[in-house]
């Protein structure tokens, strides 16, 4: 099994939970969604997480997905689980249950609970004595937790607890942050870790160039993120822009609140990588003039990827 490490790279990219019209989970899929996200060439699978609508599924559902995503990777790529939890005692029991399974890590967002410095502190200390040497993903996405974590407030976590081996940067507006974690680890004052970021890939060159190693996001089209992460650790900024700008519009219509999630599935189910775009109830409906907008970016993306050849 491998676990994860500091060391991560790359593109591990969010995946969708496929369901059935009447919301049952639809595990043929799965099958096909991992083969996908795998020929696209993502360094890794992270899934469980909230846009894998995580919380709608029980916890043997949890369960059924993580196991069947990876018996079909057969330990080809990492897979991180999402098991955030109101309590340690859940969380601890579901990241022992897929690290069984053969999980490379897990990973933790703060609850809504979290206020001080102090506390976020405390949480993630407990996060790491739970967990034991599981290694994790510190999960930092305020605009969803309520929950902002400060530079001073990770690299004190980072020193403190050594199973904290990434963090899944999502703050918005969050480069600075990127910027001061780099830095503290460039001076030695704290461990190297992994940077991957979230948002939809909608910074990512960016991102990139404050320092992060990648991406842990989702996007129906997974092959944006990995051509950029690619060209831009080899040096080729501009094709690297050129790349993130032909697909920029559709991630944007990704990123709407509510129906974003939606787009995403109607895409995927239109690619053919899940039989259908449903998400579980309750859940958020794309109208027409929805799927008609969809439609005209996904044609305007096609017409700008080949002129730029890609």
């Amino acid at each position: 099994m491998t676990r994860l490490t500091e060391a991560a790279r790359g593109v591990y990219v969010i995946a969708v939970t496929p369901f059935e019209e009447n919301g049952a989970l639809d595990l043929e899929s799965v099958d096909r969604m991992v083969d996908f996200y795998e020929a696209a060439g993502v360094d890794g699978l992270t899934v469980l997480g909230q846009l894998g609508e995580a919380p709608k599924l029980t916890a043997e559902e949890s369960k059924l997905v993580v196991e069947r995503v990876l018996r079909r990777l057969d330990g080809r790529l990492p897979v991180v689980v999402g098991v955030s939890a109101p309590g340690l005692a859940p969380m601890q029991e579901l990241a022992t249950a897929v690290m069984g399974e053969g999980a490379a890590g897990v990973m933790v967002a703060p609850p809504w609970t979290i206020k001080t410095d102090d506390q976020a502190y405390g949480f993630y200390q407990s996060v790491g004595e739970a967990l034991g040497d599981t290694p994790f993903v510190l999960q930092d996405y305020p605009l969803t937790t309520n929950v902002t974590i400060v530079p001073k407030v990770i690299d004190r976590i980072i020193k403190d607890v050594p199973n904290c081996v990434m963090l899944k940067h999502e703050d918005w507006p969050g480069l600075a942050k990127i910027t001061a974690l780099r830095a503290s680890s460039d001076k030695g004052e704290t461990r190297r870790i992994s940077i991957l970021c979230g948002n939809g890939g909608l910074f990512l060159p960016e991102e990139m160039g404050r320092g992060a190693d990648g991406a842990m996001t989702g996007f129906c089209y997974p092959e944006m993120m990995v051509g950029v992460v690619r060209e831009h650790v080899a040096g080729n900024l501009e094709r690297a822009a050129e790349l993130f700008a032909a697909y920029l519009p559709l991630a944007r219509y990704e990123q709407q609140q509510g129906i974003g999630l939606a787009a995403r599935k109607y895409v995927l189910a239109k690619r053919g990588v899940i039989k259908s775009g449903a998400l579980r109830k309750p859940r958020p409906a794309l109208s027409a003039l929805d799927i008609a907008d969809v439609e005209r970016l996904l044609s305007a993306q096609a017409k700008r990827l080949a002129e730029i050849g890609a």
